[in-house]
């Protein structure tokens, strides 16, 4: 028999958000690892907030929900804003009844950069990789690493000479039309007006040319956990320079060896590392190459990995 398809909503609920979320559900895990972090962190909170006014959003909560834009990549803030006023499942790792209002985008935000003005993000990590490396996660040996281009929250029309050239007064003063066909157009004579710190770049040959940042990403060799992550300008030099840098928080008492693309196969990144005693796994190019055939074989199968 066919069910009636009744849409009037019930006044009450005896089902909670913890009740609706699967026993096995993923985030269950990372829930209780989050809030083990939490509970140690605790005493730092306290020392950033002031024991007068009103209460802010929990720092804790709004952890969550920032790791939550991460694994499901919200795009924006007012994007997760939305689905924390509509999910469940998201209200439930962040910790709102279903009663809780969403806080306001604005506010969200400017307590956001609270926190990372407090170094509460990194502190935070480095929490959740204590956590791990307790459990036996963690290599302390074999590292890869790799750099990404972010694209940047600038257009290219407002990638303009350093020296202002004040040309004619546009149509749309708020939507300018701008024709940069046939001009040259580099980082040493132009740059942004509204994100002075992006670069153009392209990621290869015959790629398009955006506004960015680059981001380095080093994990370990176990289990393939990020264990550090850095962002810098868009340079051409940018990936080798900072994975540098990287593998000399690496150095210790044992020797580690570090895998990496085709694009730090050069002399003197693969010298700087042997004078690190850091072990280069870097993958060949097909010709000038600066690393043998045994290091650039186990290089191509520890990225595979």
């Amino acid at each position: 028999m066919r069910g009636d398809d009744r849409q009037q909503a019930k006044m009450f609920s005896y089902i909670s958000p913890e009740q609706r979320v699967p026993l096995d559900h993923p985030l269950r895990v990372i829930r209780e690892m989050v809030d083990r972090a939490f509970s140690r962190l605790s005493p730092v909170f306290e020392e950033l907030y002031s024991t007068k006014g009103r209460p802010s959003i929990p720092p804790e909560k709004q952890l969550r929900a920032l790791l939550l834009q991460v694994l499901y990549t919200v795009r924006s803030k007012r994007m997760l804003m939305e689905a924390l006023d509509f999910n469940l499942l998201f209200r439930w790792f962040v910790g709102l009844n279903l009663d809780d209002p969403v806080w306001d985008v604005t506010v969200f935000t400017k307590n956001r950069e609270r926190l990372l003005r407090g170094d509460l993000a990194d502190v935070f990590f480095a929490e959740v990789l204590a956590e791990a490396d307790q459990h036996g996660l963690l290599s302390d040996e074999h590292f890869t690493v790799d750099g990404t281009l972010i694209e940047a929250w600038a257009a290219h029309k407002s990638y303009k000479p350093r020296e202002g050239e004040d040309g004619p007064a546009p149509e749309d003063p708020g939507n300018p039309s701008v024709d940069f066909r046939g001009e040259k157009r580099t980082n040493a004579t132009h740059r942004s007006t509204t994100d002075r710190e992006a670069r153009l770049c392209r990621k290869g040959p015959g790629r398009e040319a955006k506004l960015c940042f680059m981001g380095h990403l080093l994990m370990e060799g176990r289990h393939g956990l990020a264990v550090h992550s850095r962002m810098s300008e868009a340079t051409g030099t940018a990936e080798r320079d900072t994975a540098l840098v990287m593998a000399e928080g690496l150095l210790g008492a044992q020797r580690v060896s570090l895998g990496t693309e085709k694009a730090y196969d050069t002399k003197d990144f693969v010298a700087t590392l042997r004078g690190l005693k850091v072990t280069p796994h870097v993958a060949q190019r097909k010709q000038h190459s600066a690393i043998d055939g045994r290091f650039g074989q186990d290089a191509g199968r520890l990225l595979e990995g």
